[in-house]
């Protein structure tokens, strides 16, 4: 559980001493994955899985890449968001399928304490450590967009989500853009976009119990026409985006 107080712990930063903040990356859709207790409830849905709405496709190996390049821990899923949204609180009209969510309470209930409430533990858990640990923690979440929904492209090859009214978000993600765009100029990089950052989600609830000099929450959203495995451009791609966070966290020790 959250500690009451969110007073920054024994050693970290105060009266102008540098932060020692450290990563913390999660990836919530990162797999399609149905157990086979569930696969009826998907039997006429199996295009649906293999989606965009499945899973976001490119979203777990950017969070290793991410998680290997600053030695940062990992939280990671792989069941596929249909059968639960780990980006989604609970009572989310969301959360579930609509095939899920016409099944029993029990079975529901049972989804959420197998998959959802461990992810969620796991996060939490990460992420206190490293508040009391580093004296703040920047939470990188990994996700990826679909280049076409309802017909309407989607403008941008590379999305940063934050919330405008916490002055670190603001401040790392206008770093970040500004090393994207030195690193790759040919790349659209755009602030909340495709997504408010401000959107339900995992970094929602957390800045919802913890404060802005604790806590940093950023929603990383990768166009998936870059996600190939046979394409050089998708390593590339991933390459400027380690290579731009850390010019924009180099930037904010300075």
């Amino acid at each position: 559980m959250l500690a009451s107080t969110h007073a920054r712990a024994p050693g970290a930063s105060s009266e102008g001493e540098e932060i020692r903040d450290a990563l913390v990356i999660t990836c919530e859709h990162g797999g399609n994955r149905i157990p086979p207790a569930y696969r009826v409830l998907f039997r006429s849905e199996q295009d649906l899985v293999a989606s965009h709405r499945g899973f976001d496709a490119g979203a777990l190996v950017m969070a290793r890449s991410l998680a290997r390049a600053f030695s940062a821990p990992l939280a990671y899923a792989t069941v596929c968001r249909l059968l639960v949204d780990l980006n989604r609180s609970v009572g989310h009209r969301h959360l579930h399928f609509e095939t899920v969510r016409k099944a029993p309470r029990a079975v529901r209930e049972h989804i959420l304490a197998r998959y959802y409430h461990p992810h969620r533990d796991e996060v939490e858990r990460l992420i206190m450590q490293t508040v009391e640990r580093r004296g703040r923690a920047i939470h990188i979440c990994s996700h990826s967009f679909t280049p076409e929904l309802k017909g309407r492209p989607r403008e941008a090859d590379i999305g940063l989500l934050y919330d405008p009214s916490r002055p670190g978000e603001v401040a790392l993600c206008d770093r970040w853009k500004t090393a994207l765009e030195a690193c790759a100029p040919e790349l659209v990089v755009r602030r909340n976009y495709p997504y408010s950052g401000k959107a339900d989600g995992v970094a929602s609830w957390f800045r919802a119990r913890l404060p802005a000099d604790v806590y940093v929450g950023i929603e990383l959203e990768l166009n998936q026409k870059h996600v190939d495995a046979a394409n050089p451009q998708w390593k590339a791609l991933r390459k400027v985006v380690v290579d731009s966070l850390r010019t924009a966290l180099a930037g904010e020790r300075r």
